[in-house]
């Protein structure tokens, strides 16, 4: 894993550095043979926050995932938990889904134990994800800027709407940063 690691208000110490790496290449584990990726890794210090964000782009598959604490080497534990439990997620999937030789299934090593919290097994299910609420509405045709009054109006941070220039189907959401995003279908 080539590593790609930088900082924004925070200088990046070796220290920093190494821990970095020593916990990102404890993930090597759950593949068979060592990923030959590049790891992104951006540390930031904003208002006594701080936040990492890990990027692993690979081929079929990409890992991303951050995490804020008061603690940079906390949310760097933090962080890699999520790495791993995405990993066994992915993992589970693609072992009950695709059974192709080309799928991804054979990046992953067959031989892991469940993911372990606090001494406790826990075995992690694609059933995880139950939809506790259906909603039907009608789309009403309008432009971006009118589904973004709607969706403030309403106090939700994403709005599903009809393009009344397209015809399609299109979402808009609040943005982390406070700006806001379009999505819509090529």
């Amino acid at each position: 894993m080539n590593f790609n690691i930088r900082g924004e208000n925070l200088e990046i110490t070796p220290a920093l550095r190494d821990y970095v790496e020593k916990k990102v290449s404890k993930l090597e584990k759950y593949f068979d043979g060592t990923p030959s990726s590049d790891v992104n890794v951006k540390m930031s210090v904003l208002n006594n926050v701080q936040k990492i964000e890990i990027t692993i782009p690979m081929t079929k598959l990409l890992l991303r995932a951050e995490e804020k604490h008061t603690d940079m080497y906390a949310a760097i534990d933090l962080v890699v938990e999520k790495l791993e439990r995405q990993i066994r997620k992915h993992k589970t999937k693609v072992n009950r889904r695709y059974r192709q030789d080309d799928s991804l299934k054979y990046m992953f090593n067959n031989e892991l134990e469940p993911l372990a919290e606090n001494g406790v097994a826990v075995h992690e299910d694609e059933d995880d994800f139950e939809i506790v609420r259906t909603k039907r509405f009608s789309l009403k045709p309008m432009d971006a800027e009118e589904a973004i009054l709607q969706m403030d109006m309403l106090g939700h941070n994403f709005f599903v709407f009809s393009n009344s220039v397209s015809g399609s189907t299109n979402v808009v959401y609040k943005r982390k940063d406070g700006r806001y995003g379009l999505i819509e279908p090529e």
